[in-house]
């Protein structure tokens, strides 16, 4: 079974879940960590803050500085205020180098700021004495974080939308291309274009959507095929007919005019049993051709079959000299007795009817493995090598077999390589070296083996 195409979705699918949801969290954790840092407007406000204070500590008037302050913390709705880092060791200790160095009593303004927690930090501006600080908190204008949550709903919305939607629109485009060549041939092909052909079409693609394209072909070629072959039994049967019903048609008006027409009568016996049988024949091969049925009910001797026919042909044609070369029997299996009886009937009418009085017509059947080879040769004129195949076409006659048999329509050889296909066997020709026409037939021993 053909699976291409699921596992091509499969995967499809499977690695777009796999981006997205890797996707997701790159952005997310790159998106939280850029918007932890304070922006740099901000920064560069309080960075100017904190030189303002230190202008004014410097400055020596803390009535200056005490007021900026107040109006700083109105403005901002926040605290500030100016401290000093005397930390003085106890009991003993001492302070390190790296513990004075890297002491602050808030925080730099170009450290991360935890998104999450509630209350905004102290941020830590430190004047150039070391020992003096500014402290203010983050006022909230200035906390980052303000469009996470809506970051957020675009990469937990937005962004799997996004992709989902690209990935309908691979699928789409993967299934729909051939599935729109499809619709396509098949237009053309109910508008009466039967040579339309879609597999070409898709390159080397294999999936089931090809294994459609194949089956569309075949049935595609099998029913231009049986188009082709209706329109032909019509043509050729309402050529053939023409004649004896014109003829039947002048003597009916001979009667009309009451001409005696007792001389016609044989002749129109004549041409009735042409029509009929010929009709017959066609039927008969319509039906071949459009249902291809597998006939195959009855077990029967291959060598009883053959001489109840040969004995018939030997009574028709007394003049030709019929050889056989037969085993004691030939049993067949699972077959269709009707249908051999009839195809080697006419086989062996055609081998007949080529032959020249006082010719010979071979019959010759040899036991194989699986099945029985019969050859039935005559001493005909052959067949061109270029029409070995076309005598198996409906009504095909050649220029030499219409001089020889003026009588015939055609049907005798096709209808007998379709009844032979139909029980299980095949049918060829081919010419012989010493002269005239072999037809090979193959039957199997039992069809359903």
């Amino acid at each position: 079974m053909n699976l291409r195409l699921f596992w091509k979705l499969c995967g499809t699918l499977a690695l777009g879940t796999l981006m997205l949801f890797w996707t997701i969290s790159f952005l997310g954790t790159e998106t939280e960590q850029q918007m932890s840092f304070i922006a740099e407007p901000h920064q560069q406000t309080l960075k100017a803050w904190g030189h303002k204070a230190e202008q004014l500590y410097r400055s020596g008037d803390e009535a200056a500085l005490e007021g900026w302050l107040q109006s700083l913390q109105q403005q901002e709705d926040t605290w500030a205020a100016v401290v000093r880092s005397d930390v003085r060791p106890l009991a003993g200790s001492s302070l390190s180098d790296q513990f004075q160095r890297g002491f602050r009593l808030g925080r730099n303004v170009e450290w991360k700021i935890h998104l999450y927690f509630e209350e905004n930090p102290i941020m830590d501006m430190t004047f150039a004495d070391g020992h003096t600080h500014f402290l203010v908190t983050l006022p909230q204008r200035m906390r980052p974080g303000a469009y996470l949550p809506g970051a957020k709903l675009m990469l937990k919305v937005a962004l799997p939308l996004a992709v989902l939607v690209l990935l309908c629109v691979v699928i789409y485009r993967h299934v729909m291309a051939p599935l729109r060549q499809l619709e396509a041939a098949t237009r053309q092909f109910s508008d009466g274009n039967h040579g339309v052909r879609v597999r070409a079409l898709m390159g080397a693609r294999n999936d089931e959507l090809a294994t459609l394209a194949e089956t569309f072909d075949q049935m595609a070629e099998r029913t231009g095929e049986l188009i082709l072959t209706q329109r032909r039994l019509i043509a050729e049967l309402s050529h053939e007919l023409r004649t004896p019903l014109t003829r039947i048609d002048m003597a009916v008006s001979c009667m009309e005019e009451g001409v005696d027409v007792q001389h016609f009568v044989p002749r129109i016996r004549s041409d009735c049993d042409a029509m009929r049988s010929l009709v017959e024949d066609t039927l008969t091969l319509a039906w071949l051709e459009n249902e291809q049925p597998g006939l195959h009910d009855d077990s029967l001797d291959l060598i009883d079959l053959l001489d109840s026919i040969l004995e018939d042909i030997r009574y028709e044609y007394p003049d030709h000299e019929l050889r056989t070369q037969l085993p004691d029997c030939a049993p067949v299996t699972d077959s269709s007795h009707r249908a051999l009886s009839q195809a080697l009937e006419n086989i062996l009418r055609n081998a007949c009817n080529y032959t020249a009085p006082g010719g010979r017509v071979v019959v010759t059947v040899s036991s194989e493995a699986d099945g029985y080879r019969l050859h039935i040769d005559d001493d005909g004129p052959g067949v061109p090598e270029c029409h070995l195949d076309r005598i198996f076409q409906p009504f095909f006659r050649s220029a030499d077999a219409q001089a020889r048999q003026p009588a015939g329509h055609g049907l005798g050889l096709a209808l007998a390589r379709r009844q032979v296909s139909a029980a299980g066997g095949r049918l060829h020709a081919e010419n012989l070296v010493a002269g005239g026409l072999r037809l090979a037939l193959w039957v199997p021993r039992c069809r359903a083996a």
